[in-house]
């Protein structure tokens, strides 16, 4: 196809970036080290029966483009048949230009299925039919595809409460992608949830460990940090709309907690202290352990209340946030820095006015310790397209140091979502390579290409003690 953009040099718009993608970049491996891959799906090397399954379930991204395209509800997340939902997305694709959807769709069709055309209702049979057929054959199971793709880690996301078996049972194959857990024991700290107790409840379970007060909560989390890092973990996980301002827990809440576990019933006083307190004694046990921390910060989720209900959580109903960020990040990091507990940081910003905010509040917290010890994350969530990396790249490098940025994440529950580093790095090597070329860079390609390997690949080898 004459007019196909997706080829060798897609978003390398000169010589100098041609050269740091193609040289540099390409062939580096990948260290993915926050999705939300399903390890079991790994351990068991899933075979996916057909293209719908493997690219459509659970992508809320598309989801929420085939809503506002008027696509029905049946044909998204309903009872429509597999080839049925996957002919309503392929007749809608050409309407995503200027979405990164465009990018992204093509991309994963060319690197995973060897297809060099734009996906539309008249091919959209022969493309299934095509893709089909690869996914039948070994190298397309979930294992095919990591080893692949050139993955060396993988990060998932794990409850307390997991038993993690099937990172044990990777790790007793000697798979050769490295599948590790990471720990996200947000659903304990929002006790305000329906569902807290039943967390507890699990918690409990996991631990050993009777659950009636402050002490044996955090002893309960102590025994599966534990458990965890024995286990492989290096890395924990929250998602929060905001750091909590408060850490201070009296004995008043203390005694209001112990009756609060007891009594099972009612609503707790102090929710944010309780958050505060309980998430500053983890990043101090982060901090014992050698982990790398990490906050995920800013989204309003489940906004839309009557299809939160119908269709759950995690269906595409979440936006970007305006909550203060500032100061409750200065305080809590600030209280942790003080007593020397700091862990190795990685901060996600969702909303772009903030870039600078994430960017200079980060910058406060190096203390020579460590080489990039405070992480500014890569564009995440709805800003992990062309606009939203840029952006995140140059905050990045006019506050603080691009050369020790530890570089992409899918964050993704998809195994097709591995060509977004590819994507990552094309940008990334446009952006350098432009400022070359125009004399705002030194034109010395060494030079630039070892920065450029470095973000890529081997600062996250090294950040993560790989």
């Amino acid at each position: 196809m004459q007019d196909y953009i997706f080829n060798d040099d897609f978003l390398l718009q000169g010589k100098a970036a041609r050269r740091l993608y193609h040289d540099y970049a390409k062939d580096q491996p990948i260290i993915d080290y926050h999705c939300h891959l399903p390890p079991d799906e790994i351990a068991s090397n899933k075979q996916f029966p057909n293209l719908t399954d493997i690219w459509l379930k659970g992508d809320h991204y598309k989801w929420r483009a085939l809503r506002s395209l008027g696509v029905p509800e049946a044909f998204i997340t309903g009872d429509a048949s597999d080839e049925e939902k996957f002919m309503a997305w392929a007749r809608m694709v050409p309407q995503t230009v200027r979405n990164p959807l465009f990018h992204w769709t093509h991309l994963e069709l060319k690197n995973v299925f060897g297809i060099n055309e734009y996906l539309s209702e008249k091919n959209a049979m022969k493309i299934y039919g095509q893709c089909n057929e690869l996914l039948a054959k070994p190298s397309h199971t979930t294992k095919g595809l990591l080893t692949e793709f050139r993955v060396k880690y993988v990060g998932t996301t794990d409850e307390p409460w997991d038993s993690l078996e099937h990172h044990r049972r990777l790790a007793a194959e000697n798979f050769s992608v490295r599948v590790s857990p990471s720990f996200r024991p947000d659903k304990v700290l929002f006790i305000g949830s329906d569902a807290f107790f039943t967390n507890i409840g699990l918690l409990e379970k996991a631990s050993g460990i009777a659950i009636k007060d402050i002490a044996s909560l955090l002893e309960a989390l102590r025994n599966r940090v534990v458990f965890f890092h024995a286990n492989g973990c290096r890395v924990s996980d929250h998602g929060l709309t905001q750091m909590p301002a408060k850490q201070q827990f009296s004995k008043a809440l203390e005694n209001e907690l112990a009756g609060f576990l007891v009594n099972k019933k009612g609503s707790f006083s102090d929710p944010e202290a309780y958050m505060g307190y309980v998430l500053s004694e983890l990043c101090k046990m982060y901090h014992e352990h050698e982990w790398v921390q990490q906050f995920h910060l800013g989204p309003i989720r489940n906004n839309n209340t009557r299809l939160n209900k119908k269709l759950g959580a995690d269906s595409g109903f979440d936006s970007i946030g305006d909550a203060p960020q500032a100061l409750q990040m200065s305080l809590f990091f600030d209280a942790l820095d003080q007593v020397d507990q700091l862990a190795k940081t990685v901060i996600y910003n969702i909303n772009p006015s903030f870039n600078e905010v994430f960017a200079t509040m980060l910058g406060n917290f190096n203390d020579g310790s460590v080489k990039g010890k405070m992480q500014f994350g890569s564009g995440w969530w709805f800003l992990d397209q062309k606009d939203g990396m840029e952006k995140q790249l140059n905050a990045l490098s006019n506050m603080g140091l691009l050369s020790t940025f530890i570089g992409m994440i899918t964050d993704s529950r998809s195994f097709l979502s591995f060509p977004r580093h590819e994507y990552f790095r094309r940008i990334l090597c446009n952006l350098i390579g432009d400022e070359m070329e125009k004399g705002l860079l030194p034109n010395d390609e060494k030079w630039m290409g070892d920065i450029v390997s470095r973000i890529c690949y081997a600062n996250a080898k090294e950040y993560f003690n790989l």
